[in-house]
């Protein structure tokens, strides 16, 4: 039986003086980082992205070394939701294909759109535009994007942060049991 790697590994990393990780392993499923304001919780989701690099140490993803990997193919597998997330120009429908645009990959028929819009709580026509949403609702707009992308990790930084309690508590319980059936992992913070 062929052992199963960890989702990412760190070794020795440093990133600037925020960040200093002799050794982490994190493996699939869900995972948590807590931590104070400042602490660089968010930096280390930028790490795991590829958005930016560490300043001493190497990182692994499934044994891999990250700098060995093609970042844009690398981000398609390893998606990240920042806390503040871009919105295009246009309608939710235009939001939720934007990415598929960009990747040159098949729009996601309207029937999976309208399932993951509800799945987060997001009761809203095709149609509306998006400078009409509340931070909430384009929140939630962006976690639906993420999910109909369907990559093997979710990156979420404080995906709730602009949802009520009861909304956020919805939200977070629909991501992480979307994870579980489809064998997909998560890192969170929150």
């Amino acid at each position: 039986m062929e052992k199963e790697h960890n989702l990412f590994d760190f070794i020795s990393v440093r990133y600037r003086d925020v960040i200093d990780i002799p050794n982490l392993s994190v493996g699939r499923g869900i995972t948590t980082l807590f931590g104070p304001s400042g602490g660089g919780k968010t930096t280390i989701l930028k790490m795991l992205n590829r958005m930016v690099s560490p300043t001493e140490g190497k990182i692994f993803y499934n044994s891999t070394p990250l700098v060995e990997t093609n970042p844009v193919e690398h981000r398609r597998r390893v998606v990240m939701l920042s806390q503040n997330p871009v919105m295009f120009e246009g309608s939710i429908h235009d939001n939720l294909n934007a990415p598929f645009k960009f990747q040159k990959r098949p729009f996601p028929h309207d029937s999976a759109i309208y399932q993951v819009l509800e799945s987060v709580g997001l009761d809203k026509n095709l149609k509306t535009t998006v400078n009409v949403l509340s931070g909430g609702e384009k929140q939630r707009l962006a976690l639906a994007r993420i999910i109909l992308l369907q990559p093997e990790v979710f990156l979420l930084d404080e995906p709730s942060s602009a949802l009520d309690a009861d909304s956020a508590d919805i939200v977070i319980e629909t991501i992480c049991h979307k994870a579980r059936i489809e064998k997909k992992s998560i890192i969170m913070v929150t």
